[in-house]
């Protein structure tokens, strides 16, 4: 293993017992060693993603080998490269997926999880990438199989994973409409590319997608949501349909008309991103490198950040996110 100076100690945000927000308290830990594959990324910053809350809360189904620290996306530098991640070297900026550890000053990541800083974006900033991106990009064009031209209505338009989705969908050549919840939400999703937002609190998504597209439907329909709009969803949809749930966390359970199903021949798919493998993580950064990150280096797509605080903040930071106070990505500063 090469490495450079690193302490042996480094602070982390640790979870001992489950709870509200004031369950995450600061400790600190030994730095880890990368093994076989993996760097040591000194963090710059982490984000806070709902997944987080779910674990602080111990209501989220955690792999077997998942970290007890939180985290799953952090942006740094690479302080450490254990054999066999001959692609980078000490002092690389990137950013990374990771199976969590995040909401700390250093974090082990596999190698073929991370990328590159993208030129013009913000070392901290970048943090805002991995997670949405890897979401994304599987949901829509892996499972819900978005195509250029294809309508996509895209449900939490305003969150993280809602304004990467507008961006990429329409930078590669498709067409978005998205749902949000005020109208500062709305103007933030036209204002990255969808032709319309709906405020679900006073207007009738369903209604407002059929009268934009004269009754077709869309083609698409990404949903965080879950039961609620299980139903409403279908009758938003055009005939050969996908739709791809990415989480439930209005309802896990859904029920479905199978006649409209059958009749509009609609595959209902899902996906989720934590618990693949390395190897497919890997692949799936390999085609975000060559795709969409001279999008990225072009602006045509950006991270949206709504704040970012000091990572001993970590439990405000999850009392915003669980209020619904945030709009695009929220961050954790480590340096």
């Amino acid at each position: 293993m090469r490495q450079g100076a690193i302490p042996s100690t480094g602070t982390v945000i640790n979870v001992p017992v489950t709870g509200g927000p004031e369950a995450l308290v600061l400790k600190q830990l030994p730095v880890p060693v990368p093994g076989h594959g993996e760097v040591l990324i000194e963090v710059h910053a982490a984000g806070v993603n709902r997944a987080d809350c779910k674990q602080r809360a111990g209501d989220y189904p955690m792999p077997p080998n998942a970290p007890a620290v939180p985290g799953l996306e952090v942006s740094g530098v690479v302080a450490g490269i254990g054999a066999g991640a001959s692609d980078w070297k000490i002092g690389d900026r990137v950013c990374a997926l990771v199976l969590g550890g995040g909401y700390a000053e250093y974090c082990i990541a596999p190698g073929v999880q991370c990328l590159p800083v993208p030129a013009g974006v913000e070392l901290v900033d970048a943090a805002a990438l991995p997670e949405a991106l890897f979401t994304v990009w599987t949901a829509l064009f892996e499972h819900a199989l978005l195509r250029p031209g294809d309508i996509a209505l895209i449900h939490g338009g305003a969150s993280g994973i809602g304004t990467m989705a507008i961006q990429l969908a329409t930078a590669l050549g498709s067409r978005a409409i998205a749902t949000a919840g005020s109208a500062e939400r709305c103007t933030l999703c036209t204002t990255l590319g969808a032709e319309l937002a709906i405020n679900y609190h006073d207007q009738d998504f369903v209604a407002e997608v059929l009268r934009h597209t004269g009754a077709r439907g869309v083609d698409v329909v990404l949903d965080m949501v879950g039961g609620p709009y299980a139903a409403r969803n279908l009758r938003a949809m055009a005939p050969f349909g996908r739709l791809c749930y990415i989480a439930g966390d209005a309802g896990a359970e859904a029920t479905f008309t199978i006649r409209e199903l059958m009749m509009k021949r609609i595959v209902v798919t899902g996906t989720t991103l934590r618990h693949r493998s390395v190897e497919d993580k890997g692949r799936i950064a390999a085609l975000l490198k060559r795709i969409v990150w001279p999008l990225l280096e072009s602006r045509r797509v950006r991270p949206v950040v709504d704040r970012i605080v000091p990572l001993a903040e970590a439990a405000e930071a999850h009392r915003l996110m669980e209020a619904g106070q945030v709009a695009g990505k929220l961050l954790l500063r480590v340096r």
